[in-house]
């Protein structure tokens, strides 16, 4: 199991307000993960939980670079990018699949079309979809939890959808393809 503490350690101070939103963030979203993975893993679906739970730790490494002040982030680039930028951080470690997870977790995906009708400062437009079922359960449990609000209990299947309906039908078909492969979170 990698040490994720030690990597996201290289890019934010323990203690700092950042540090502390982007690790209990990403311990909601690992701990999910793991719950909804294990109940496919006992339906027989092969799944690579550790690597699950290490992507979900990481997948929002790349916030600190972006201005998101409302989750004490004091970068400079859009926070659309943070996903982006956390690929870039670990790809630069040789930690390539995860890497993939952090491009592909903003909304539920996004496609090149969606990045071009949407004006989205993604360069080149490209599709940053969730492929793997790791990809794709890493993205669907984030979708539970707020950074803003940490102490909030996670979001209802309801209030998943409305928040991702803001981007559009085809984001809230591929939520709907993940509830249908995931389940609800609250059955667990």
């Amino acid at each position: 199991m990698l040490d994720c503490l030690s990597i996201i350690e290289r890019y934010y101070t323990p203690g700092n307000d950042d540090y502390r939103v982007l690790v209990s963030h990403s311990r909601q979203v690992a701990d999910l993960a793991v719950k909804l993975g294990q109940r496919l893993i006992k339906k027989g679906i092969p799944l690579d939980i550790e690597f699950v739970e290490e992507a979900a730790m990481l997948h929002d490494i790349g916030m600190c670079r972006t201005d998101a002040p409302g989750i004490c982030c004091y970068g400079t680039e859009p926070y659309i990018l943070h996903g982006i930028i956390g690929r870039k951080m670990l790809d630069s470690m040789g930690l390539f699949r995860h890497g993939r997870v952090c491009e592909r977790h903003t909304g539920a995906g996004i496609s090149s079309a969606e990045i071009i009708s949407q004006g989205l400062p993604i360069t080149p437009p490209r599709d940053l979809l969730p492929e793997s079922l790791e990809e794709k359960l890493v993205c669907y449990a984030d979708k539970f939890f707020s950074k803003s609000r940490l102490d909030d209990p996670p979001k209802t299947l309801e209030r998943a959808r409305k928040s991702l309906s803001k981007f559009g039908v085809d984001t809230l078909r591929r939520f709907e393809d993940m509830v249908l492969l995931f389940g609800d979170p609250a059955e667990l």
